[in-house]
């Protein structure tokens, strides 16, 4: 299993936009959808229901592949899950 490091950043930024160390992680190691994203990095994203506002939100994970190791650089929520949902084609 790969190992899960959390920058500075992306620590600011969780406690900021209010995503725990679990979710993020969760989405991390787990994601519903990976895209391709610039400068070698990937977003790991997963729709989820956010307790607050009883809302459907998505929550994203760019992160930095490094040999054994996801480093996730940043993780936000976000509202515009249609915006950013990949539908699946088929080959």
């Amino acid at each position: 299993m790969k190992r899960v490091v959390v920058s500075d950043h992306a620590q600011f930024e969780a406690a900021r936009r209010q995503v725990t160390e679990e979710e993020m992680r969760q989405v991390a190691l787990g994601p519903e959808q990976v895209i391709s994203s610039r400068k070698g990095r990937v977003i790991h994203q997963s729709r989820i229901d956010d307790s607050r506002s009883g809302e459907r939100l998505l929550l994203r994970v760019v992160i930095q592949k490094r040999r054994d190791v996801l480093f996730v650089v940043t993780v936000y929520k976000t509202s515009k899950v249609e915006k950013y949902w990949q539908t699946e084609v088929e080959p």
